[in-house]
């Protein structure tokens, strides 16, 4: 029997709700919101620094329709569910989830595939996180990759065809699509000053500014220390997006290897890039997360010309306890445990 793990770390899976306010002499007082809730499948964290109002419950309602009207390949009024039942005709979506599925087929072009939303019947084949993770039998892995690959999904403005026994899944860029749609919901409020959004502790959005001016700060795991210190801190300047990538976050050993949910679309297995997590930091929530699973899949190499074409910085920690950081990387990153060194 496989020993099947999934982590989720310093979170209480509990709604709870803080309110605290700050007065700045001459100035609005700012209230400040802390919510702790369950949306997207994990565990989301939200403070909020508004002169308004608490608007910290519509960011969950946002993230929930995120999840079940846009991007769920269960939920029967999900756009992507419908794709998914229509396969091998034409299917009329919404402009928000044309423009989504034109990000992610973009960037997975630009990765040659290492990301790809349509690794979806793979993915549920290894049942990682499910009831029955298992390495499959090859011819049925085989037969699977038969109908994987980005470029059978044509998109022509909102009409999106593809073949019959493709399916679609933007799991990989979910929580990256619910930031985004989050950062709409702030951006509609004037009120609002800054927020820190956190789901799961691999998606993470700061909006704005802390009314103090302090910076925005966010711990980094240790892939194989998940419950001791912190790998490190990487510093978020305004509104930016921050996704990290790991073998450690959903993982079953069987017979001493340790085989984990991060697959790549060449091989169907899970990726051997000499990597055990990527953090990626960019200005837009959709990429940052779908690059961090891109990066994790082709190596640090490849990877740090992929983020260059998104302007966007990578921290990569190797197998053998290396941290590698890009250039930008170099000036959020501060090292906070001893068993790692930074490489140049």
């Amino acid at each position: 029997m496989p020993n099947r793990h999934s982590f989720v770390r310093g979170f209480i899976i509990t709604a709870s709700l803080l309110c605290t306010s700050q007065t700045v002499f001459g100035a609005p007082e700012v209230n400040t919101y802390s919510k702790t809730d369950f949306a997207m499948d994990t565990v989301v964290s939200e403070t909020l620094y508004t002169t308004g109002e608490d608007i910290t419950a519509d960011v969950i309602t946002a993230l929930k329709d995120v999840e079940t009207n846009l991007i769920s390949w269960t939920e029967e009024g999900s756009q992507i569910y419908k794709i998914n039942q229509n396969a091998g005709n034409t299917t009329t979506v919404s402009d928000e989830t044309a423009d989504y599925l034109k990000q992610v087929l973009d960037l997975s072009e630009a990765s040659g595939g290492a990301m790809d939303p349509t690794m979806g019947k793979v993915i549920r084949l290894w049942d990682i996180d499910g009831e029955n993770p298992h390495v499959p039998a090859e011819d049925d892995l085989k037969s699977l990759l038969a109908d994987v690959g980005y470029d059978k999904v044509i998109l022509n403005g909102n009409d999106v065809t593809m073949p019959e026994g493709v399916t679609l899944d933007l799991g990989a860029a979910g929580k990256g699509i619910g930031c985004d749609a989050a950062k709409k919901i702030l951006d509609a409020d004037k009120e609002v000053s800054g927020m820190i959004l956190n789901l799961g502790g691999s998606s993470v959005m700061s909006y704005g500014s802390k009314p103090d001016g302090s910076a925005w700060q966010v711990a980094v795991t240790d892939p194989r220390d998940t419950e001791g210190d912190y790998l490190g801190v990487v510093t978020l300047n305004g509104t930016e997006f921050l996704s990290t990538s790991g073998d450690y976050e959903k993982y079953f050993i069987e017979d001493g290897i340790r085989y984990h949910h991060i697959l790549d679309p060449s091989t169907g297995y899970p990726a051997r890039s000499g990597l055990t997590s990527v953090t990626v930091v960019c200005d837009d929530g959709l990429n940052a997360d779908g690059l961090s699973t891109a990066c994790f899949v082709l190596g640090k190499d490849k990877a740090e010309e992929l983020l260059k074409k998104y302007n966007a910085d990578g921290l990569f920690v190797d197998d053998s306890g290396h941290v590698w950081l890009t250039e930008g990387m170099k000036e959020r990153f501060q090292l906070l445990k001893d068993t790692y060194s930074i490489s140049e």
